[in-house]
């Protein structure tokens, strides 16, 4: 009996939240993984730890920077060179001012980030994955892609922008048998609000208390199970938020 390869993940966003999370289930589960991230030292940290339990290789590269994601990408040694799956998780918000005093600088960013360099680390994955005719894509979306909320209008519409991108990639890559699949989650503890309100650390723990909200290591748990599902089994799309959020404007909090 032939034994199983062992599978490759790549995880962008590795150092932190959701895709750190994510990184140490993998690790756990016996697959190998090329972490990415812009903090050098938080790769080698996270390499430390989990380098007992599996094989891990770091790539450190900006997500917005299509030469620096093209040439990380080319220089993967080649045991891991084979992705079987891609975690684009990188994302980030800044800023929750209205559209007429929004910052041009906080939206660059979120667009080149949850959406360019999305696509742009997906591009230089794919040609292996079609040529294999195997690969596991999963994009980290939020429930901002499902609706609109007051001064997430940027935000939102890069989520939105990943919401579509994951559709037409699955009818693009259809013919190919890759499986593709957003995973959207509502109000995730991580570092996000203090980046959105730019190290405010005040303001961004009000945004978590009073309720209980989901934790990076919920997310992960998703991710283990869509990427585990027989290659038949396709989990295309799914929003996952606490259960005392009903929607982004509608969180059931202490009194």
């Amino acid at each position: 009996m032939m034994q199983e390869k062992q599978k490759i993940a790549f995880i962008t966003g590795a150092t932190s939240g959701i895709g750190k999370a994510t990184a140490e289930l993998f690790a756990k589960n016996n697959i190998k993984l090329i972490l990415c991230g812009r903090r050098q030292e938080k790769l080698d940290a996270l390499k430390k730890t989990l380098q007992n339990k599996t094989a891990v290789h770091t790539l450190n590269f900006d997500v917005r920077k299509k030469e620096d994601v093209r040439a990380a990408i080319q220089s993967l040694p080649e045991e891991f060179a084979s992705i079987d799956i891609l975690v684009n998780n990188a994302g980030n918000a800044h800023g929750l001012d209205p559209i007429q005093s929004g910052a041009l600088e906080d939206w660059d960013a979120m667009i080149d980030i949850n959406v360019k360099g999305l696509l742009y680390v997906s591009r230089a994955i794919l040609p292996g994955m079609i040529q294999r005719k195997n690969g596991h894509i999963i994009n980290i979306g939020s429930t901002a892609g499902k609706e609109v909320y007051p001064g997430g209008n940027v935000y939102c519409a890069s989520k939105h922008a990943v919401d579509a991108i994951n559709q037409g990639m699955r009818i693009d890559l259809n013919e190919n048998g890759i499986r593709v699949g957003a995973v959207n989650p509502g109000l995730v503890e991580t570092e996000f609000s203090e980046v959105r309100f730019k190290g405010d650390e005040e303001r961004a723990k009000k945004v978590y208390q009073g309720y209980q909200p989901l934790k990076p290591e919920d997310i992960a748990d998703i991710i283990y199970f869509v990427t585990t599902r027989p290659y038949h089994v396709n989990i295309a799309d799914l929003v996952v938020m606490p259960t005392a959020q009903a929607s982004s404007t509608i969180v059931k909090k202490k009194e």
